[in-house]
């Protein structure tokens, strides 16, 4: 198995030409994984673990946080590229909720990237995602600029 932390693993910004597509995913979250997040975030609201009052207040069932369906979706491409602190600016718009059922299956986010965009200047790629539940496009406008070596 490769590293995938090696350099010569990783893209370069003169290796990559507009319309390349990133390795796509798919990422699973779980009430537990909610749970989780809230502790870790400070984030409590009930919407994202008690299920009477995520539908007392008109949503299905208990959502995933915005910022932890931003931030695995975003892990694309720090994947992709090799280093987290290579994002110079990340920005989405939220579309849809991720509805997280309690059941085993839990609500699976797939992700897919394509290299949009190259500024020579700064040496930045945009890198445009898309992130899917189901038939529900999550995010949108969802673009991650990527400084490359």
């Amino acid at each position: 198995m490769t590293d995938r932390t090696q350099a010569t693993d990783r893209p370069t910004y003169d290796g990559v030409a507009v319309g390349d597509l990133l390795p796509g995913r798919s990422f699973t979250l779980c009430r537990a994984d909610l749970v989780r997040y809230a502790g870790a975030s400070g984030d409590f609201n009930p919407i994202h673990w008690n299920p009477r009052f995520a539908t007392e207040v008109g949503l299905p069932d208990v959502i995933a946080h915005g910022m932890l369906t931003m931030g695995t979706v975003v892990s694309v491409a720090t994947d992709w590229c090799g280093d987290a602190a290579a994002v110079v600016e990340y920005g989405t718009r939220f579309t849809k909720p991720v509805v997280v059922p309690d059941d085993e299956a839990g609500a699976t986010i797939v992700v897919t990237g394509v290299v949009a965009a190259k500024d020579d200047d700064r040496r930045v790629v945009r890198v445009d995602l898309t992130a899917t539940c189901g038939d529900d496009k999550v995010l949108g406008r969802n673009q991650v600029f990527v400084r490359l070596p």
